[in-house]
């Protein structure tokens, strides 16, 4: 397919936010001759051999050693004792949130600045997405917030945390990682502990992000991964659950092959099950993808600090680097437009992919979804902002050396 003709911003641009912006990306990306994805995958490494292997030997549905090895791998990568791998990160979630407990009827605390996934997962167990603010720092769920917010609402009766306003069980909570930035973690699991809350994390987009040294998804009792084809690293669809607790793994890996038990010839089935399990030969591109993970990690790193670089001499913008105690993957390049600058963040939309380079706003807040517009909330002005001065940029790991 030949790539659409790049149109040219007009010189009267330069000198305006949105000219600024643009100038500075190019300055790093260099002038395209094909439009610029904010976020492309590479494969350079095993992944037509294992895909091949899967195709010559039949392999290629939901058995085969490529399976195993690729949970192998992404359990020595994390530094988690067991992953079990799924079809995709919203399944990962849909499980890990039925395995910490959450039933019908429950609420669960997520960040109203999410993708829909986050959400969509509560509510397939039959649950209500309860909303938190943001912090500017790590894009994600602010614990001190949260902890303020729950000293008015909440109550633990019996150990279980207590929606004052609705009589629902507020069962868990789930930060998500955004564009791969920690949120602050231990202060985060102190407030769940003291209300009773189970954390699970949505580390969707932040393979290869650390907090205090400890890979994300394993601080709460347990984290999920995806490797959608946008993300560091890709099997095409699927994700993960990550756990260090090995009876909710075998429970995990139960559910997500139909809760089938092990049988020569007979099919019983003692749970409601999923059909949730990771294709052999979507699995086989994982692991060639994960062999190549640090190359991935250490490119986006190195593109991360020259978008820093760049845009520290552009006024009323700042690139979003990775928060204090923590190391990111860096997965999507973030830009913070000044307050006061909110309205001019769509003329820098328009200049940028007019010029061929993509950019892109955040998603839409969760509570302002028709779907979810009914559901409990705290404030969220700190991320009400956050969605209208955001912009993602290209990120992709090869960027460094295709325009260095």
């Amino acid at each position: 397919m030949s790539a659409a003709p790049v149109q040219r911003p007009a010189s009267g641009a330069r000198g305006s936010l949105a000219g600024d912006v643009l100038e500075t990306l190019q300055g790093v990306l260099g002038s395209p001759e094909a439009f610029v994805p904010l976020h492309e995958p590479r494969f350079a490494g095993n992944e037509w051999e294992y895909v091949k292997e899967c195709i010559d030997t039949g392999w290629v549905s939901s058995a085969g050693k490529y399976v195993d090895r690729f949970e192998q791998m992404l359990a020595e990568v994390t530094g988690a004792r067991r992953a079990v791998a799924v079809v995709n990160g919203t399944a990962a979630l849909h499980v890990a949130l039925r395995l910490v407990g959450v039933e019908r009827g429950d609420e669960v605390l997520i960040p109203a600045l999410t993708f829909v996934a986050t959400a969509n997962a509560v509510a397939y167990c039959g649950a209500t997405p309860h909303f938190a603010d943001s912090e500017e720092a790590t894009l994600g769920m602010d614990p001190d917030a949260l902890e303020d917010y729950l000293a008015g609402i909440a109550e633990v009766r019996d150990g279980a945390c207590v929606n004052r306003q609705t009589g629902r069980v507020i069962r868990a909570a789930v930060p998500m990682h955004t564009f791969g930035h920690p949120v602050r973690l231990g202060p985060l699991a102190e407030v769940c502990e003291r209300y009773g809350i189970a954390l699970v994390e949505d580390a969707a987009e932040s393979l290869g992000s650390m907090y205090r040294g400890v890979h994300t998804g394993r601080i709460g009792r347990v984290g999920t991964l995806s490797f959608n084809g946008n993300k560091t690293i890709t099997t095409g669809g699927g994700g993960a659950l990550i756990t260090d607790d090995e009876a909710l793994a075998d429970l995990a890996k139960h559910l997500t092959t139909t809760a089938k038990q092990p049988h020569r010839w007979a099919y019983h089935h003692d749970h409601v099950g999923y059909n949730y399990r990771l294709p052999n030969i979507n699995a086989a591109l994982g692991c060639a993808q994960v062999e190549q993970l640090d190359g991935f990690l250490a490119s986006k790193r190195e593109l991360a600090s020259r978008y820093s670089e760049a845009f520290a001499g552009v006024k009323d913008v700042q690139f979003v680097e990775e928060p204090p105690e923590s190391t990111s993957n860096y997965w999507l390049g973030a830009l913070l437009l000044a307050r006061g600058r909110e309205d001019e963040r769509d003329a820098v939309l328009a200049a940028t992919n007019d010029a061929g380079i993509m950019t892109r706003p955040v998603w839409s807040l969760m509570s302002s979804l028709p779907m979810y517009a009914g559901s409990p909330s705290m404030d969220l002005s700190v991320a009400r902002g956050i969605v209208r001065r955001l912009i993602n940029i290209p990120s992709s790991a090869f960027l460094v050396s295709d325009h260095a």
